[in-house]
Parts: structure tokens; C-alpha cells; sequence
């Protein structure tokens, strides 16, 4: 017995955005409040914009939470004009949602994700699994494997990790990242700093600064110390940028690519 399944391909809208239909069950709450509660959500790709959002058809957005924008962002999400404050329990939130300029997405409200925004809602949920910084692209594969791959990384010359048992991180649009176990990194020459980020498909990553008075950004070691079960391999590993140091793999010299890290690399502060 065959059975046939129907692929739903990413549209085109004259105006550049794709979107495709989703079947995932999405919410989205301020505090207390369910402010999204959809099971037809759309995913919206901007056309300046490398990261999905969500629409939803309004009917299953709580409109009477939303307000005209006394101060619209117009610009901020490719040709979006019409903008929403939300108003939550006395808290305003302005701009926190807006329409598409669109007319496959007429109907659709977005919303603002990132909670370092300050506009964004406190919790977005897939079906019942919590979901951060930005909705998941289907299309988008992370794979962490072991490896006996012979690695060496150096930064002006001086060897700061050698390991043959490295992880390997293969992430769509991305350069392949070289995991290292922290026994084959030279940590006593970096220092642990305070910065961190987030990813939808790994967690959260804590970072390291090489010390002394080299020319090399900032936050150039990163570590996921519990990150999420699609990419529980690396937990605890180290990560160095490859777009700021010299790695060598199996004796041969890796390319440094370029990428948007290599300008927003965060510059050495000065001492």
C-alpha cells in the first residue's frame, strides 16, 4: 500500500515576501494573557529578513487588546504601514504587531518576537513545546556529529585548542562549526564574560574574550552548557568564530568565510 503525500511548496507575493501555511497549534501570551491562540498560522519571510515570522488570520488574535500605533515604525518590516500597540493588563507595548502590505497575507496580524525588543509578547508555545527568539524554519536543518576529525585552532599564531574528538555542528546557511571538548582548549588564556545569546535550535550560549592586548573581537568562544535536544551533542563543548581565527582541519588550513558575524563580531574592548 502507497500512500501519497501532498507538499505544500513556499509562495511568492509580487511584493517579495514567501510564506507558506504551518499545521503547527501556536500561542502567544503577555503575563497571564493569551493574546494569539492559532491553529492556521503562517510563516512569513521578509524579503530583507533571513529568519521566519508568524501571521495570523485575526480571528484568532485578540484584536481588542490592539490599538492604532501613536508612533508606527513604518519601514521596519519591509513596506509595513499600519502598526498596533498592545495593551495588556495597564502595560503598553507599542508596535508590537503590524499588517503585511501583501495580498496573499491581508487578514494576517504579526507580531513582534524578541523579548530584547521590548515590544514582543513574554511567551510563544509550538503545540505545547516553548519556542524562543524567532519561529523555526522548517526548512532549516541543524546536525551535530562526532567526529575524529584532527582540529587545531589558532589565534596570531599561538595553538588555543587541538582535539581529534570534535562535534561537528552543520547548520543551514551557516559555516560548519567545530565543537571542542573544554580538556583540548587552552581556557586559561580567555575569560568568561557576560554576554550571551539565543538560538531557537540550540539554546543559550555563554561566551569567553581571549585576554592580553591582541587585535581579536570580543567574544570570540562560545558554549552551550544545556542546550536543546536537537543539538544535545555539543552541550558543554567550545565554538570559536571562524570568521576571526585560523582553523585547520585534518592538516588543512580552512577558509575564513564571510558571513553577517564578520561585521557584527562585538570589537576588543579597550583596556
Amino acid at each position: 500500500m502507497s500512500v501519497l503525500f501532498t507538499m505544500r511548496s513556499v509562495r511568492t507575493t509580487p511584493e517579495g515576501f514567501l510564506w507558506e501555511p504551518s499545521e503547527r497549534w501556536v500561542r502567544g501570551r503577555k503575563g497571564d494573557v493569551t493574546v494569539v491562540d492559532s491553529r492556521h498560522p503562517v510563516l512569513v519571510w521578509e524579503p530583507d529578513r533571513p529568519v521566519p515570522l508568524y501571521a495570523f488570520p485575526r480571528d484568532e488574535v485578540r484584536e481588542d487588546l490592539l490599538r492604532p500605533a501613536k508612533n508606527p515604525r513604518t519601514g521596519r518590516h519591509s513596506g509595513s504601514q499600519i502598526f498596533y500597540d498592545l495593551e495588556v493588563d495597564g502595560e503598553l507595548l507599542e508596535n508590537a504587531a503590524w499588517t503585511y502590505p501583501a495580498d496573499d497575507l491581508a487578514g494576517h496580524i504579526a507580531f513582534e518576537w524578541s523579548e530584547r525588543s521590548g515590544r514582543g509578547l513574554d511567551h510563544w508555545y509550538e503545540e505545547e513545546e516553548e519556542i524562543f527568539i524567532h519561529p523555526k524554519d522548517p526548512h532549516h536543518r541543524v546536525d551535530a556529529l562526532t567526529s575524529s576529525r584532527h582540529i587545531q585552532v589558532e589565534i596570531d599564531g599561538t595553538v588555543v585548542a587541538d582535539t581529534r574528538r570534535p562535534v561537528l555542528l552543520f547548520e543551514t546557511g551557516l559555516p560548519v562549526r567545530y565543537y571542542i571538548p573544554r580538556e583540548d582548549v587552552r581556557l586559561d588564556l580567555f575569560d568568561r564574560t557576560g554576554h550571551s545569546t539565543g538560538c531557537p535550535y540550540k539554546g543559550t550560549a555563554q561566551y569567553w574574550s581571549l585576554r592580553g592586548d591582541l587585535d581579536v573581537p570580543g567574544n570570540i568562544v562560545w558554549s552551550y552548557p544545556d542546550p536543546l535536544p536537537t543539538a544535545a551533542a555539543i552541550e558543554g563543548l567550545l565554538a570559536f568564530y571562524n570568521e576571526a581565527v585560523d582553523i585547520t582541519v585534518d592538516g588543512e588550513r580552512v577558509e575564513r568565510p564571510v558571513t553577517p558575524f564578520t561585521e557584527t563580531l562585538s570589537p576588543r574592548p579597550s583596556s
